[in-house]
């Protein structure tokens, strides 16, 4: 099938490669010269495993190919996916100016029917816009052109999108047209031969699905860094409780990690993006207005520990951080948890030297050049010198570190850990200060029985 893809961002690229490679011809378009110019020489962007090969073999077999020509990018494609970016507003809602923009063009340059394809994160009730945007189009060209519409909600994990595309768990598409159906099912056909992985419903609900799935993910993360937080001050270990109730079923392993707070592209801006549509249509979201607000002072954490420990004022003190993407397998810093600790730290007078094993090139976009953070090309470099360390990302070589070299490295010997990777019994045989998130020993707890 003849496929275009309308932004190619994270969800646009991943999505458009994993459809060449299995066979479809796959046309990217963007407004961006300067990324589709890259892209077209085999540069990526941003960072994913396995995903550069993958651009360059699809290329090189010229099922995948990039402009910026949306008239080119609407001849192309019988599906035309909408996979541009919908940032925040300053409201807290999705701004929606750019996959309308996409609409326009659809509806200014087609000339044979499409099938349009929602593949962006949107609010309910997107699909009706993008309908009536492209409608008024070919109404002001005085043309009857047929267009479907369909909600197909991504649920890709950065670090893991092309397994994602590959073996989806499930492939959502809202559609009240059965010819689109029919469509939807042709194309997804090489992800779906294991056993159906398609759900069907109709737009609102897929729209809504999308969010829901997410804001549930975001619940059970600030529910378990808030029971972190009543671990610390009772003496109990969050690590303990999480295998107790990790192992009832029901309750399951996943997402029940406590840490310095969620970020990315998703959970902060779809957490926010659905507690401000139940404002407009008059529904208090009391539980998700919770997750932003645990969220939003779980992300304080690591620097209230550093002060715990150090005093208010950290001036002369140069910490090493360890971990600046929000999570591993990426370079992206969006909401993510070192910012926060960073300009904290800085706030308060004190030094970071900081490495990560992928996203040193967006933190030295976002940050630049200055005094107050270096950002260096090894773990071992950000330690030396600097009075303590802390980690903010779970990347897979910060998990089983030299304690002892860490113990020589440091002005002083104390890691605050907020992603709880290291035992503090060990540590405390090595002569290492150890603050974790819910460990039982961040606090000095009061005597628990008296206050029972």
């Amino acid at each position: 099938m003849k496929v275009t893809v309308f932004g190619v961002g994270y969800v646009g690229l991943v999505q458009g490669a994993v459809l060449a490679e299995v066979g479809h011809d796959v046309l990217c378009v963007d407004i961006d010269a300067a990324k589709i110019e890259r892209l077209n020489k085999g540069q990526i962007p941003i960072y994913e495993p396995g995903l550069e090969a993958l651009v360059k073999e699809q290329t090189a077999h010229k099922r995948l190919s990039f402009s910026t020509d949306p008239i080119a990018g609407v001849a192309h494609g019988e599906v035309l996916f909408i996979a541009v970016g919908t940032p925040p507003d300053e409201d807290g809602s999705a701004d929606l100016a750019h996959v309308l923009a996409v609409a326009k063009d659809i509806g200014l340059h087609m000339f044979d029917p499409k099938i349009v394809v929602n593949k962006s994160t949107v609010p309910v009730g997107t699909a009706d816009k993008v309908r009536d945007t492209i409608a008024a189009e070919l109404v002001s060209r005085d043309l009857n052109i047929c267009v479907d519409v369909v909600s197909n909600p991504e649920f890709l994990k950065e670090g893991a999108a092309l397994d994602d595309c590959r073996r989806p768990d499930r492939i959502i598409v809202g559609s009240d047209s059965q010819d689109a159906q029919d469509v939807m099912r042709e194309l997804y056909a090489p992800f779906n031969r294991n056993h159906d992985r398609m759900i069907f419903m109709d737009v609102r609900s897929a729209e809504l699905t999308k969010y829901a799935a997410n804001c549930m993910l975001a619940t059970k993360i600030s529910f378990m860094n808030e029971m972190a937080n009543i671990a610390e001050h009772l003496g109990a270990d969050i690590e303990m409780v999480r295998k107790g109730i990790g192992s009832d079923p029901r309750i399951g392993y996943q997402f029940i990690y406590p840490g310095c707070g969620y970020g990315g592209s998703c959970f902060p801006k779809d957490v926010k993006a659905l507690v401000k549509t139940s404002e407009k249509i008059g529904v208090d979201a009391r539980v998700l207005k919770s997750v932003e607000a645990v969220n939003l002072k779980q992300k304080q954490r690591l620097p209230e520990l550093v002060k715990q420990h150090f005093g208010e004022d950290l001036s002369g003190l140069v910490f090493a951080l360890w971990g600046l993407s929000f999570k591993p397998q990426t370079d992206d810093m969006r909401e993510a948890p070192s910012r926060v600790v960073i300009e904290a730290i800085i706030a308060a007078g004190g030094a970071v030297q900081a490495f990560d094993p992928e996203a040193m090139a967006e933190a030295q976009r976002i940050y630049g050049v200055r005094d107050e953070l270096k950002l260096l090309g090894t773990k071992e470099a950000a330690l030396s010198g600097a009075d303590g360390l802390i980690v903010c990302t779970e990347w897979s070589s910060f998990r089983a570190p030299d304690f002892n070299e860490i113990k020589r490295l440091l002005k002083q010997p104390v890691i605050f850990d907020g992603r709880n990777l290291y035992d503090p019994a060990r540590l405390e045989t090595k002569g290492i200060a150890y603050y974790g998130i819910g460990r039982g020993r961040s606090v000095k707890h009061p005597d628990v029985r008296k206050v029972l």
